[in-house]
Formats: C-alpha cells, structure tokens, sequence
C-alpha cells in the first residue's frame, strides 16, 4: 500500500486557485520539458520510496483536506545559498477529495493509504462538476 503526504496549501482560498497556480508555472517551464509540476520543501521525507510507490500528495485548503496530486519524484537537492532541500515532483492533475477537516501544522504529515480520503467523484459520481462553495455550503447544511 502507498503511503501518501498531507500539506497545507498556503496562500489558495481554493482548489480553483491551486489548478491556476500550476497552470501558471506550468506555462513558463521550458518546451519539451516534461509536464509536471514541482513544490520544494526544506525536509526531505525519510519515507520517500513509499511515496513515490503510487502516494499521493493530499493539500489542506481552508482546514480541510480538499484535494491530492500524484507525487511522480522526491528529489532532493541544495539550492544556491547552500541549504539542502527536497523537490517534490507531481502530477499537474489535482483530483478533489472528499473533504475532511484538518488543523494547522508546519512541515507535512504521513498519511496510510486506509485513511485517505477517497477521490470525490468515486464517492459522490456528479459533485466534481460543482463549484467548489456550492459543496462547502451543501456540506455545511448536512446535504453532501
């Protein structure tokens, strides 16, 4: 079973905002490189050969798991002023989750693949296609 990472999304309001984000990155990499997209952090996971055997990473929007990435790499790597770092190498696809609520942390945390939130168009066929406040209201009121 893979195992997955959890991180807050600093900075997005919503999964709108991190699909713009990549989408804007992904237009400045150099043509013909590979599609993908890249987060750095300052840790390199020590669990990193689970990750990359089918792990996801899971991104908490407004206190709630709201959606993962597939992790492709974990690349660690020293950037120009001499401090180690790691790459994480994802898919550009964001696949919204259904929501789970979750607090504030600094760094990531491991998550087993049983306690993943499911992929939200597997567990609600239809919902996907919703905007985004409409399921958090929907949610909200108890009716999704």
């Amino acid at each position: 079973m893979p195992l997955h990472l959890v991180k807050l999304c600093v900075g997005c309001d919503g999964i709108a905002d991190l699909e713009d984000w990549i989408r804007e990155r992904l237009a400045k990499r150099p043509k013909g490189s590979p599609r993908e997209h890249a987060h750095v952090t300052r840790m390199v996971p020590k669990r990193a050969d689970e990750l990359i055997a089918g792990g996801s990473l899971y991104w908490v929007i407004r206190g709630e798991i709201a959606c993962r990435q597939t992790l492709l790499r974990v690349t660690p790597f020293v950037d120009d002023d001499g401090v180690g770092r790691c790459r994480l190498v994802l898919a550009p696809d964001v696949v919204p989750v259904v929501p789970r609520p979750h607090r504030a942390f600094q760094g990531w945390r491991y998550l087993a693949a049983a306690e993943a939130p499911a992929d939200l168009d597997r567990a609600a066929p239809g919902t996907q296609a919703m905007p985004e406040e409409m399921r958090r209201e929907l949610r909200t009121l108890g009716l999704l």
